[in-house]
């Protein structure tokens, strides 16, 4: 098993302590129905969006606990000093949008597309992003712990100063990226998908146990020592 470096995350989201509900259902939706809308100091618990979709609203020092969206298309939005805490994302969009200084703790956003999108500092704690697509999106200072991230699209994306930690990365696609500099040793690994030259793995650290992995996808045969006695 991939040994454990036992941190705890710190989020990047600058939200103001003991945020109140300053904005209602009504008037959350009918600014995401407005061009280029802002949304600011505010914090929701509960809602319950469906099949809504924001026309690139801005969220600024925003908190949703326990909140459902369905169906939300959310893409060409910016978010920043947003904390999203116990939400359900499904059938969801990011695509386009800018995340600065975004957290995600215990939320549940499977398929989530983050597509050409940017994201600057950013915290996965504790969460599901199985499946999420991250095709051609820019990434500096993300932070994922514990969170579930297998079958993960990664194509053609631009990483930078990114920490994972006990990240299940099992079956993840992985072509022209480059993970120089990246610890995956606390990570699963099994069957990801990468180049045949392997060169998004150049410059990654991994464990032992994953070296061997990753020498099974080279085809090479790991012989055992037989010590004689």
């Amino acid at each position: 098993m991939p040994r454990s470096r036992s941190t705890k995350a710190r989020g990047f989201a600058q939200v103001t302590p003991n945020l109140g509900e300053n904005l209602g259902l009504e008037e959350l939706l009918a600014r995401m129905e407005e061009p280029d809308a802002r949304v600011s100091g505010s914090a929701f618990s509960g809602l319950e969006l469906a099949d809504v979709t924001a026309h690139g609203t801005t969220f600024e020092n925003v908190v949703f606990r326990g909140c459902t969206f369905d169906g939300v298309g959310l893409s060409g939005c910016m978010f920043t000093d947003v904390l999203f805490s116990g939400c359900r994302f499904i059938r969801c969009d990011m695509s386009r949008s800018w995340l600065n200084r975004v957290d995600f703790s215990s939320c549940s956003a499977p398929g989530m597309s983050f597509v050409k999108g940017r994201l600057t500092g950013v915290l996965m704690a504790d969460s599901q992003f199985g499946y999420c697509d991250l095709a051609e999106a820019s990434v500096s200072r993300l932070s994922a712990s514990s969170t579930g991230l297998a079958e993960a699209n990664v194509f053609s994306t631009k990483l930078s100063r990114v920490e994972l930690d006990r990240c299940d990365l099992s079956r993840a696609t992985l072509y022209r990226v480059s993970l120089a500099g990246v610890d995956l040793s606390t990570c699963d690994i099994s069957g990801i998908r990468v180049s045949g030259d392997f060169r998004e793995l150049r410059g990654a650290e991994v464990s032992a146990e994953q070296a061997v992995q990753l020498a099974g996808l080279l085809g090479i045969k790991i012989k055992e020592e037989e010590w004689l006695s």
